[in-house]
């Protein structure tokens, strides 16, 4: 399998040249991600376990999916494939925010992202690749904000930043 590259980009987004993905999380550099949130007609989000065997965060449970974009591909035309790829499912994504968020790993690698918060709707039940998802669930986003709160554990490192700014986000909208 051909190895995943990842954009390098500055504080405003500007594409800096192209990195093998690993490389880029032992130096911990500045690159482009993206971070898909589905919500249902309940206000419910679909949240992915994240595969066993994940070099990191392998079992936690995190947003819909989420990656990097690749070189020529926009922000969601990046969602959508990751989205169908990991979750069997497609929608209609829109961008909510950007932001940057560094977080290191116990094995040595760290994500350094510039990171593209999409949101998509879909009433569906998702068709997972076990190569990426373990398992899912909808939960309503009112419940994983107590349960960030009381087994902050359980979830991805990023899930916990991306969740807080989302949830005021989609809260200030409703």
């Amino acid at each position: 399998m051909k190895e995943e590259k990842v954009i390098l980009v500055d504080t405003n987004d500007t594409p800096l040249g192209i990195m093998p993905k690993m490389e880029a999380h032992e130096k911990a550099v500045l690159h482009r991600a993206f971070s898909v949130f589905i919500l249902n007609s309940k206000n419910e989000l679909l949240l992915q376990q994240r595969a066993f065997n994940k070099y990191h965060s392998p079992g936690l449970w995190t947003n819909t999916c989420c990656s990097h974009q690749r070189e020529g591909e926009t922000n969601i035309e990046a969602g959508n494939r990751r989205l169908f790829e990991e979750m069997g499912i497609k929608s209609e994504l829109s961008e909510l925010f950007s932001f940057i968020y560094k977080a290191p790993f116990d094995n040595g690698l760290t994500e350094h992202e510039l990171d593209h918060v999409l949101l998509g709707y879909s009433n569906e039940d998702p068709s997972i690749n076990p190569e990426e998802v373990s398992n899912w669930k909808w939960m309503h986003i009112d419940a994983i904000q107590q349960d960030c709160e009381q087994r902050p554990n359980v979830y991805t490192v990023w899930f916990r930043i991306i969740f807080n700014r989302f949830y005021t986000h989609i809260k200030s909208i409703q």
